[in-house]
């Protein structure tokens, strides 16, 4: 039996709808998720069907039309917007198909950003930082600037970035769509590697179907609800558990 206490995440009835002229267009209706804390999850679908929009409320970048969303067992949304910001830096870590690293900074200056944002001390978070980027492999261009880094070397400065908090939640929207197979492949293992490491949860949206099938569960979604398949691996392991 599932214990409520393993819970990191927990969504209640979530909509999301858009208004038009003429009509009201919903992107997630009446949606339920749970996830675990450590687990990794791949949400998969076809363009346009709301991944997107499902991943940027669970980080609480978009708040719902309606329902609720419990993190450890409180009610983020009750938060006001200063309290979300900050919990979303300290708690999720975001990674994007698009690095959204700032040009003309170093890749240690785009990582210790938001440290910066948390008020920390440079002095105090240096060390951090470049510890996460030596374990991104990234140990001989710290110093470099981002423009004169690869679109490889970019994306794990950005996942350095969103990991330099130690943030109980990974969140990725197509991390590696703008990447060749080699690189894409070197950052699906990276982040598979990280999540064992750290036990960090990861949500992970995607198209690949290597990188999902790398992830403990799937989750598909379709007319706006969201469609859980099985966890074959939590099922392996309860089996062997048993005998």
């Amino acid at each position: 039996m599932d214990d409520p206490l393993d819970n990191l995440l927990v969504l209640r009835s979530v909509s999301k709808g858009f208004h038009t002229k003429t009509e009201k267009i919903n992107i997630l209706d009446d949606a339920h998720l749970t996830v675990k804390k450590g687990e990794t999850m791949a949400v998969v679908g076809a363009s346009g069907i709301g991944k997107s929009t499902l991943l940027n409320i669970i980080g609480t970048i978009d708040r719902p039309s309606s329902g609720q969303i419990f993190f450890e067992e409180k009610d983020i949304l009750s938060m006001n917007d200063e309290k979300l910001a900050s919990f979303r830096n300290a708690k999720v870590g975001f990674v994007f198909q698009f690095h959204h690293l700032l040009s003309g900074l170093t890749a240690f200056e785009n990582v210790m950003m938001p440290c910066m944002i948390g008020r920390k001390s440079r002095k105090v978070v240096e060390e951090s930082v470049c510890r996460i980027l030596e374990r991104v492999g990234l140990e001989k261009r710290i110093y470099h600037r981002v423009e004169d880094l690869s679109g490889g070397e970019q994306q794990r400065v950005a996942l350095a970035r969103a990991l330099v908090n130690k943030p109980d939640i990974l969140l990725a929207d197509e991390p590696t769509g703008n990447l060749d197979r080699k690189n894409s492949r070197a950052v699906h293992e990276l982040m598979d590697q990280l999540n064992r490491e750290m036990q960090m949860t990861v949500v992970v949206v995607t198209h690949n179907n290597e990188f999902a099938d790398l992830m403990e569960r799937k989750v598909t979604i379709a007319d706006g609800r969201i469609v859980p398949s099985r966890n074959l691996k939590q099922e392996t392991r309860d089996r062997k558990q048993e005998t």
